[in-house]
C-alpha cells in the first residue's frame, strides 16, 4: 500500500494546476462540482480513503468544508473503523469547565498539534417534574454542571432548605465509553435527574442519550468491559437528600441500562448508637476501574466533618461486593470534602496528594501486593487554589499521568509527567512500586523539572475546572 501512495501523492502534485487554472475553477458553478463523484479528481474514492484515514484528525474539521463528500466521508464510521485498522487512532482529552451563570464548556486537547477544539454547547432542554407529567415543561436549562460545592449538600441533609433552593445545575457526573462522552443526572433546581447526555466527537454533536433508571446528583461512574458503571450519588425526597446505595450499568451498543446489587455500605451499619446511624450519612466519594474490578471509597458525612470508612470493590464477574483492602481505602488521598480523585494509567493506579496545602502536592501509586500507597513524585507544579471547587484533575493520556489546572494567568494548563521513565532514571529503584523507591525521593524531587512538562495551555478566563475525560478514536 505504501508504493501505491507513493504513486498516487505523484499524481496528485502533477495534476497541481497554474494560477490562471485556478482562478477559472472558482468560477465553475457549484452544481458541476458536486456533479464530480469522486473524492478526489482521477483517483478512486478506495484510495481517497486511505490518504484521508492517515491524516492527522484536527484536520477535519476544515477538511469538512471542501465539499458534501468529503464531509459525509469525513462524518462516516466506515472511515474511523479504516484509520483504527491501519492504526492511526488519536487520544484527545476532553475537560469540562463552568463558567458564570453555571455555563458549561467543553473543550478537547489533541496532544500530537497541541491544539484546542472548543465543543459544541450542550442543548437545552426541557424537564417535567415527575408529578406533573404531561403538563408543560416547567423550566429550560442548560445541562449540569458542579456549581454547589458538597457543602450545601450536606447542609442540605441537616435540613437546611435554603440550599436546596439555591441549587441550580449541579452535581453531574462524567463518563467516557465507546467513543462517546457521557453526561449524567445532576440537580435541576433542587430536583435529581435521571437525563443522559451523549457527545459523538465523530460527528460533532449531543444528542440525548436513555436515561437512568432513577435521578441521581453527585454518583460516581466507571468503565468495564465497555460498559458504563454509575454508583451511588444522592437523590431528593420528602424536601430532603438521601444518600442512594443503588448501581446500574450502561450499555452503549443495546443502549440499555440494567440494575446491579447496591453497595452494601458494610461500616456504615455497625455504627454504636442509632443517633450516629441517623447522624452520618454514607456517602461513595470516588471510583476507579483497577484489575478488572471497581474500587469505590466511601466515607461517612456530618457538616463540616466526613470520616473515612475505606471502600468497597464491585467485581462483575461475580456480581457482588466485598470491603476494599484497608489500607488502600485508608491511604487514598482525599481533594476537597472527602472527594477521591485517582486514575489508573498503565494498570498502575496513583492519586495525587496535597497534603496540608497544594504547594506540598505530591503522586501517590497504590502497590497492590503491600496495600499501601508509596510517593512516587513530589512538588507537583501547580497552584493553590483554595477557593476552588476543582483545583486540580487527573488523567490517563497516552500511557502517562496527567494533571490538568489553572496556572497563574487563568490558563487551563495539561501537565504531562512520565513516570515509569523518570524512576527508571534511578538504578536502584527500578519499579514505582520497590520499597527502594522511598529512599529515592529526594534525589527524584531534584529532577522534577525533567519530569513534568507543560503538554498545553488554553486561556478560559474565571472559568472553573470541573471535570476532563479522554476518548481515543
Amino acid at each position: 500500500m505504501g508504493s501505491v501512495l507513493s504513486l498516487n501523492n505523484s499524481r496528485i502534485e502533477h495534476h497541481e494546476v497554474s494560477q490562471s487554472d485556478f482562478c477559472k475553477r472558482q468560477r465553475l458553478s457549484s452544481d458541476f462540482c458536486e456533479e464530480n463523484s469522486r473524492l478526489i479528481p482521477s483517483l478512486p474514492d478506495e484510495i481517497s480513503l486511505q490518504i484521508l484515514a492517515r491524516l492527522p484528525r484536527i484536520n477535519y474539521l476544515k477538511l469538512k468544508l471542501v465539499s458534501q463528500a468529503w464531509k459525509a466521508t469525513i462524518l462516516s464510521s466506515e472511515l474511523f473503523k479504516l484509520r483504527k485498522e491501519l492504526g492511526k487512532t488519536e487520544e484527545w482529552l476532553y475537560i469540562l469547565t463552568k463558567v458564570q451563570n453555571d455555563k458549561l464548556l467543553w473543550y478537547a486537547l489533541d496532544p500530537l498539534s497541541r491544539r484546542w477544539q472548543r465543543l459544541p454547547r450542550m442543548p437545552n432542554f426541557a424537564f417535567e417534574d415527575e408529578s406533573r407529567k404531561g403538563l408543560n415543561a416547567l423550566r429550560m436549562w442548560n445541562m449540569v454542571g458542579s456549581s454547589i460545592k458538597i457543602a450545601d449538600v450536606i447542609r442540605g441533609w441537616l435540613g437546611r432548605k435554603d440550599a436546596f433552593d439555591r441549587m441550580r445545575l449541579c452535581g453531574c457526573a462524567i463518563g467516557a465509553v465507546d467513543g462517546c462522552l457521557y453526561v449524567l443526572g445532576g440537580f435541576s433546581r433542587a430536583s435529581t435527574m435521571k437525563c443522559v447526555w451523549r457527545y459523538d466527537p465523530i460527528l460533532n454533536v449531543w444528542s440525548e442519550a436513555t436515561p437512568m433508571s432513577i435521578g441521581r446528583a453527585y454518583c460516581k461512574t466507571g468503565i468495564l468491559n465497555n460498559k458504563l458503571y454509575v454508583v451511588g450519588g444522592v437523590s431528593r425526597s420528602q424536601g430532603r437528600l438521601t444518600p442512594l446505595q443503588s448501581a446500574e450499568v450502561f450499555d452503549p451498543i443495546t443502549g440499555v441500562w440494567s440494575q446491579i446489587p447496591s453497595m452494601p455500605f458494610t461500616k456504615a451499619q455497625v455504627l454504636p448508637t442509632a443517633f450516629l446511624a441517623d447522624l452520618l450519612k454514607p456517602i461513595a466519594t470516588g471510583i476507579t476501574s483497577y484489575r478488572g474490578r471497581l474500587f469505590v471509597p466511601q466515607s461517612l458525612y456530618c457538616w463540616p466533618f466526613f470520616v473515612d470508612v475505606g471502600g468497597e470493590v464491585y467485581d462483575p464477574e461475580m456480581n457482588s461486593w466485598v470491603e476494599m483492602p484497608n489500607g488502600m481505602g485508608e491511604g487514598w488521598p482525599a481533594r476537597q470534602a472527602g472527594t477521591k480523585l485517582s486514575v489508573t494509567v498503565d494498570g498502575e493506579l496513583y492519586a495525587l496528594d496535597p497534603a496540608s496545602s497544594l504547594d506540598s502536592a505530591i503522586i501517590k501509586v497504590y502497590d497492590y501486593q503491600d496495600d499501601a500507597w508509596k510517593v512516587v513524585a513530589g512538588d507537583v507544579p501547580i497552584r493553590n487554589f483554595t477557593a476552588s471547587e476543582s483545583p486540580y484533575l487527573l488523567a490517563s493520556l497516552r500511557r502517562k499521568l496527567h494533571v490538568v489546572t489553572k496556572d497563574a494567568n487563568h490558563n487551563i494548563t495539561v501537565l504531562e509527567a512520565d513516570i515509569l521513565n523518570h524512576l527508571a532514571s534511578f538504578p536502584s529503584a527500578p519499579s514505582p512500586l520497590d520499597d527502594a523507591i522511598h529512599e529515592h525521593a529526594e534525589a527524584a524531587a531534584e529532577s522534577e523539572t525533567d519530569l513534568w512538562k507543560v503538554l498545553g495551555t488554553c486561556s478560559v478566563g474565571s472559568a472553573e475546572l470541573v471535570s476532563c475525560q479522554t476518548l481515543c478514536i
